[in-house]
This record gives structure tokens, sequence and C-alpha cells, in this order.
């Protein structure tokens, strides 16, 4: 037994699935669900995407995937209305840490993460959660670059608008700045340090529309999609949404 978010399914067979989820205690895990589909004892309404549950499930050696027995749930995003914004925050969430973790490592603190973003993703508010979870996806995952500082000559970005290149790593200060380089705000850094060093609770006093830290979510949607060296397919429909 052990809790875990449910990130994807696909139908196998009959009425059989294959589940991918992210366990607390294992790490990211793929299972086989039989009779997922249509099993509303084990497995009902318990299989939609990032639903938190407490799953059952045995393994054998040698074995690739793990027999998923039942799925009681925790807490399902179904039990809130949800709007396209909203599904479009939650696919970004499930198909990053699909994308992100390697099968069998335990990444607790990007469980906490998770469940944090989604405590605070509602329809209506999505912006901060996806914004605290793309940047800390980079934090944990070791791809976040030095904010303060120019990576060419080491000049502080305190209180100053910075520049990046979408392929490239680091932030520019406005002397060594390319043509296709991309700007930062200085009030968009200043959020950047704040979300390091605050929980989302208390950031969601700030005036979170579309548009708001929209530089800043772009940095990070772009660095994740170039380490990942991947498009993000719910990260373009989220690009649309705050345009």
């Amino acid at each position: 037994m052990t809790e875990a978010l449910i990130l994807r399914t696909w139908p196998v067979q009959e009425a059989d699935l294959i589940v991918s989820l992210l366990t607390r205690d294992q790490g990211r895990l793929k299972g086989i669900a039989k009779s997922g589909a249509k099993s509303r004892k084990r497995f009902g309404g318990a299989l939609e995407p990032m639903t938190h549950v407490l799953a059952a499930y045995a393994e054998k050696p040698r074995q690739e995937l793990v027999r998923l027995d039942s799925c009681e749930i925790l807490a399902s995003p179904l039990s809130a209305p949800i709007d396209y914004p909203r599904a479009a925050a939650l696919a970004f969430y499930a198909e990053v840490l699909e994308e992100t973790l390697p099968e069998r490592d335990p990444q607790d603190a990007v469980f906490r993460l998770a469940l944090a973003v989604l405590e605070h993703t509602r329809d209506g508010h999505i912006w901060l959660p996806v914004t605290y979870f793309a940047l800390w996806m980079l934090r944990l995952m070791g791809w976040m670059p030095e904010l303060s500082r120019c990576i060419v000559c080491g000049r502080s970005l305190a209180g100053q608008p910075a520049w990046y290149q979408p392929h490239a790593d680091g932030l520019l200060c406005v002397d060594h700045r390319q043509l296709s380089s991309r700007a930062l705000s200085a009030a968009s850094l200043e959020l950047a340090g704040r979300i390091f060093h605050t929980p989302i609770g208390s950031l969601a006093d700030a005036p979170w529309q579309p548009t708001y830290a929209a530089d800043l979510r772009r940095f990070a949607l772009q660095s994740l999609e170039r380490h990942l060296e991947r498009r993000l397919r719910a990260a373009a429909a989220l690009t649309k949404l705050s345009a």
C-alpha cells in the first residue's frame, strides 16, 4: 500500500489498463490494472490523471509492470468543477512528472510539491500553482540557473531586468543581451526569489491574472522543454491561454 498520484493510463486488451503512477516511496511506477476500465469496486473514479490515491499493488522479480489491485481515492480533481484552463493545468503537471522523473526513483520533495499545487489549482486560479510548479521542478531537477548574476560578466541583477536565450542556460545583463534574447522583468526575478522561499499558500494574495508573471512562466516552460528535449503539449495550451 502506498500513496500515489495517477499520471496517465493506456487501454490494453479488453478492459485492462496500463497505469503510470507516482508513488511516494518507490517513485514513478507502471502497473497493469486488470479490468481497470470497468471495475467500479476496485478503481471507480480513481484512475483519472492527478488523482491522489492509496494504491495497493504487488510486484514480482524481473517483471517491469506491477499488478495494481485497487486504488482508494484520497483527493480527486473531479471533486470540484473543471473548466478548460484547470484541465490544462492538471494535464501540465501530469505530463511534466511523467516526462521528467525516471522510474523507481523516489522523489519525496516532488511528491509534496505536486500535492501542494493541486490543492491550489482551482477554476479561475491556475497561474500561481502552474508558475510555482514549473519553477520548483526546474530547481528540484537541478536545472535552475543562477538568477542573481549575469553569466558573462557576473554583474548583480538585483533590481534590474535580465535577458535569456531560449536555448541556453543562464541570465544576461543589459550589456550582454543578444538580439534573440527574451526579457525577464525585475519584478518577475524578485517574484522567483519569493517563490523559492515562500509556501504557495502565502503567495495567493498576488493578482494572478493570465498576464501576471507571464515572462517568468514562459522562461520556466521553455527551460523545462529544453532540458527534456521535447515540446510539452500541455505547456502549449497554457501559453495560448495566457496570451
